[in-house]
């Protein structure tokens, strides 16, 4: 009864917002199983109707939908998520998420927004809100068809006459229209490489986000005439792009994961970590590799993941050291809230509906296992040799694609997190890439291989 209200109180400010903002056009938005953003529109006069029973289309062509003998899907918005669009000429023209189901009414398996629903419940049934706060990092070049960089700059730099700071502060100002709150942007390490921060908040409203936010960060480039890239590797011999996930839990179940206690706190313990919070990690630990192609899922991405460049490689964690897979934030006084751990692994082309999934999921593994994690590494791993290594108990990351998804294929938990459907269908559509990369000749093998064979 309650959340009938509250949907029908929603649609309500939704249509209160459109008269007051003279909204023609609705733009319906999901996402396939790689997190590719998928829209169609519709006008003001068919919402009624999609609020009451869905927009039906097409899923055959939507990758791991469909067969296209059973091609029928429907669209109902999210009047929750419904945001004005104030970029890239989209005037009068708002957007919301949209649920897929089936045409008979039922949550449709291949929907990813709908598995993050399902592993969230699962935390809620345990007492738990999952909150998340990613930093996406990413790179402007000047065009789509080669790496020509904007600046030369490197971490924090400040540079005179930077294009890539007013690219920035539009990016931010469109996001804060939007609703989305921003904590800071800033020149990452590598040439042309920048980061904008966001605000924590419960996991379904950030996996909106962030596919909102590459969304924006792309068309303010676009309209100033340069381009940007969520590739996690454009550019060789230097960093690349990461999304750093800070998680906590908290008690309760408030409608902005907020308000309630922090459940990875406890004043007494000497890292200021609870019970809980050391089992997640050790859930995490104990699972990473099995969903590092959830996480990592092209075949670039662990053209990032190798020593010397600020990404994790090895299985470990820390409070301070940055060379971890798991960081730990300092703990300050009065900040009980801000207690998080903080996933270095995942990188910004991911599909965070899942990636989320797959966090939450290995993480209450942990604390249903009763898992321990070992004491935190604070040297350099990546100064340690083979058999330290070894005699510490640090293992790695799958290295390759490949390899990432031969663990996943016999992962019972990625299996549960992300159900059968989109299991079976992610993993179909990266052995293809796979075997597509695999079969290509490089530039690198032309001149390396073609002068002395």
């Amino acid at each position: 009864m309650q959340k009938g209200r509250q949907k029908k109180d929603g649609i309500q400010k939704v249509y209160d917002q459109m008269k007051r903002h003279n909204i023609r056009f609705i733009n319906l938005w999901f996402t396939d199983i790689l997190g590719y953003l998928k829209a169609f529109t519709i006008t003001k006069d068919e919402l009624p109707g999609a609020f009451a029973e869905g927009m039906g289309f097409d899923g055959s062509s939507v990758e791991g939908f469909t067969r296209i003998d059973e091609s029928d899907m429907v669209a109902i918005p999210d009047p929750n998520t419904f945001q004005i669009i104030s970029v890239g000429g989209n005037q009068g023209t708002a957007r919301m998420f949209a649920d897929i189901v089936t045409p008979d009414g039922k949550p449709f398996a291949g929907d990813p927004r709908y598995i993050l629903k399902t592993n969230l419940a699962r935390a809620a049934k345990m007492g738990f809100t999952f909150n998340v706060g990613p930093e996406l990092e990413y790179f402007y070049f000047k065009t789509d068809k080669s790496a020509e960089r904007l600046d030369e700059g490197g971490y924090f730099d400040l540079i005179p006459r930077d294009e890539a700071i007013d690219l920035r502060r539009e990016t931010m100002e469109t996001l804060e229209a939007m609703g989305i709150p921003v904590e800071y942007a800033h020149h990452e390490v590598a040439p042309s490489q920048h980061e904008i921060d966001l605000r924590y908040t419960d996991a379904l409203t950030m996996a909106d986000t962030v596919m909102t936010y590459r969304l924006i960060v792309k068309e303010v480039a676009q309209k100033r005439g340069a381009y940007a890239t969520f590739m996690p590797k454009p550019l060789f011999g230097e960093n690349g792009s990461g999304m750093h996930t800070h998680i906590s839990l908290f008690r309760g179940d408030p409608p902005d994961g907020r308000a309630g206690k922090n459940a990875f706190f406890d004043p007494k313990d000497k890292y200021h970590l609870s019970k809980i919070a050391k089992n997640f990690i050790a859930g995490l630990l104990k699972y990473v590799p099995e969903f590092t192609s959830v996480t990592n899922q092209w075949v670039n991405s662990y053209k990032r993941l190798v020593p010397g460049y600020d990404a994790p490689v090895y299985l470990s964690w820390a409070r301070r050291n940055r060379s971890d897979l798991i960081r730990v934030p300092m703990y300050k006084p009065g900040k009980e809230k801000a207690t998080r751990v903080e996933l270095r692994n995942p990188d910004p082309a991911c599909n965070p509906y899942l990636v989320f999934s797959v966090i939450l999921a290995a993480g209450l593994a942990g604390i249903e296992e009763g898992l321990t994690p070992p004491e935190p590494i604070e040297e350099n791993v990546y100064e340690m040799n083979e058999d330290e290594r070894a005699k510490r108990g640090i293992g790695s990351l799958p290295g390759s694609l490949i390899e990432a998804i031969q663990l996943t294929e016999r992962s019972e938990l990625v299996k549960k997190a992300l159900g059968e459907h989109i299991f079976n269908h992610f993993i179909q559509n990266k052995k293809i890439e796979w075997e597509r990369y695999r079969v290509q000749v490089t530039s690198w093998e032309i001149e390396k291989y073609l002068p002395v064979l």
